[in-house]
Order: C-alpha cells, then sequence, then structure tokens
C-alpha cells in the first residue's frame, strides 16, 4: 500500500469510527505544504507549518493547521454527517472553527460556530490535498493542504499505466 494509500485511508477512518458508540479516538500526523492558511480574514499562509494533524474523538473530526509564531486553526465537524459518493471526494461538514494562539498567559482559543466544509481529494501520484473553508463571525477561514505522498518503506509501487511512455 502506497503512502498516499495509507493517508486516504487515515482520512476516510473517521466514517469507520462513528459507526460504533465506543469512545474511539485516534490522530493522523501528515506531512506537506502548507498552501493557504487564513485565519478571520488575515493571510498567514507564509508561516503556515508542513503538518496537518487530523484527529477523531468521539464523533467529531478536525483538521488542523498550525503557523511558526504559534497560532493554530481547527476545522470541526461531526464525522457521522461526512458525505462521499463515487463521483466525488469525501467532504467533511463543518460547524465550528477553532482558531487559538499562543500568549504570555498561554494559549487562547476561541471557538466559533461556523458553516463550511473539508475535501480530501482522490490521491494523485505523489500527492493528495485537503482543503477547508468555513465562515464565522469573526470573518472567513481557509486552509489548503498537500501532502508529499511518497511510498511507505517498503511497500511496492506498481508503474503509472497513463504515463507517457508506458
Amino acid at each position: 500500500m502506497t503512502h498516499f494509500s495509507t493517508t486516504r485511508l487515515a482520512l476516510g477512518v473517521a466514517t469507520l469510527l462513528f459507526a460504533e458508540p465506543a469512545l474511539a479516538q485516534t490522530a493522523v500526523k501528515l506531512e506537506g505544504r502548507c498552501e493557504k492558511l487564513v485565519i478571520a480574514g488575515q493571510d498567514l499562509s507564509g508561516s503556515c507549518k508542513g503538518t496537518l494533524m487530523n484527529t477523531v474523538s468521539r464523533s467529531r473530526t478536525s483538521f488542523d493547521f498550525t503557523t511558526g509564531d504559534g497560532r493554530s486553526l481547527s476545522f470541526s465537524g461531526n464525522g457521522a454527517q461526512q458525505e462521499r459518493t463515487d463521483d466525488t471526494d469525501p467532504l467533511q461538514p463543518i460547524n465550528l472553527v477553532i482558531p487559538s494562539e499562543k500568549t504570555k498567559d498561554g494559549v487562547v482559543q476561541g471557538p466559533l460556530v461556523a458553516v463550511g466544509s473539508c475535501t480530501f481529494t482522490s490521491p494523485q501520484p505523489g500527492k493528495t490535498a485537503i482543503a477547508c473553508e468555513a465562515n464565522a463571525a469573526k470573518g472567513r477561514y481557509e486552509a489548503t493542504f498537500v501532502t508529499d505522498a511518497k511510498p511507505a518503506a517498503g511497500a511496492e509501487t506498481k508503474p503509472d499505466a497513463s504515463a507517457p511512455g508506458k
């Protein structure tokens, strides 16, 4: 199984976890590039880190983006409401954004009711994307993250039949 298949599996695990009433929890750290990060209308893309956390706890799933200066943004929604069809990429409805920042008094978080969604694309050779957007009382929140999907250690890779010369 390649890394990008593992990534898609990890992002899709939220729906399976909610089928049971158990208090399942999981967190997956993804590495790649943060291409966009907007918090309350402020573009912080230049300071966004190359890691993304996908967390599942009870009935909620979240995608957490961070910056080098201690700010973070979490897009959160009810994982059981995740939509998926054969023709589209999975869509996670978002009903809460949680911007936070480090201050001299510690980490300050301000959960906000929001309307939005996160999508994660079908893995392509070498990458998969997670894109979130939401509107809340304090403005627009957006983030886009692209994984550097590489085969897992020891995994076999198959040649791409659609590649030129194959």
